[in-house]
């Protein structure tokens, strides 16, 4: 699919917000790209996920990961089309880990699936946690890459849509200095203004 295509089916579906928004990462944006509003839709889901898996179909996945929660839906979407195991990660106490019984075995080639990429933190964590079972990162595939500069996963990587954003460190935030409104889109997915 190309971006423009993923990039309509987020405008179309509600997912790309424009105020001032308090990223996951911590940082300030402009520009907040709300996945839900893509994967709450079946049809919108099954398309992202099906293109995800196009992308490493010849790769001899053995494993999708995600992490909890977006990454759960995708997971499922692109182990189904891969017709592979699919698990996600949790935080616990700050830190991602397998629970619920999930596992990954020693030299397993594992796909690591992401909704948005902002600094990549997320997929570093889970990057790590493939490693600490010896198992080895094939590819990582995520839906957007709203990062200005590249990211080096030390993986192979790939975007279904590239949108650089601009985002700031609090402190460097035009959008503080100038008094405008800080939101930030809960795990609820509800809109809280911050003080």
């Amino acid at each position: 699919m190309e971006s423009n295509k993923i990039l309509s089916l987020l405008q179309n579906t509600g997912g790309v917000l424009n105020g001032h928004f308090l990223l996951t990462s911590g940082r300030h944006s402009n520009v907040y790209f709300e996945k839900f509003r893509i994967l709450e839709h079946p049809n919108a889901l099954d398309r992202v996920c099906n293109e995800m898996a196009q992308i490493v179909e010849s790769m001899d996945i053995e494993l999708v990961l995600g992490a909890a929660i977006g990454g759960i839906l995708i997971a499922g979407g692109v182990g189904r089309y891969l017709n592979v195991k699919h698990i996600f990660s949790e935080r616990n106490n700050g830190k991602m880990e397998l629970r619920r019984g999930f596992s990954i075995s020693k030299g397993q080639r594992v796909l690591i699936v992401e909704d948005i990429i902002t600094t990549g933190g997320s997929v570093f964590e889970l990057i790590n946690l493939v490693k600490d079972y010896d198992a080895k990162v094939i590819h990582v595939v995520n839906l957007v890459d709203r990062s200005l500069n590249p990211i080096d996963f030390k993986a192979p990587s790939t975007a279904l849509l590239k949108m650089p954003s601009e985002s700031w460190e609090p402190n460097e935030c035009p959008l503080c200095k100038k008094g405008d409104k800080l939101t930030q889109r809960g795990r609820t997915g509800k809109e809280t203004e911050l003080v």
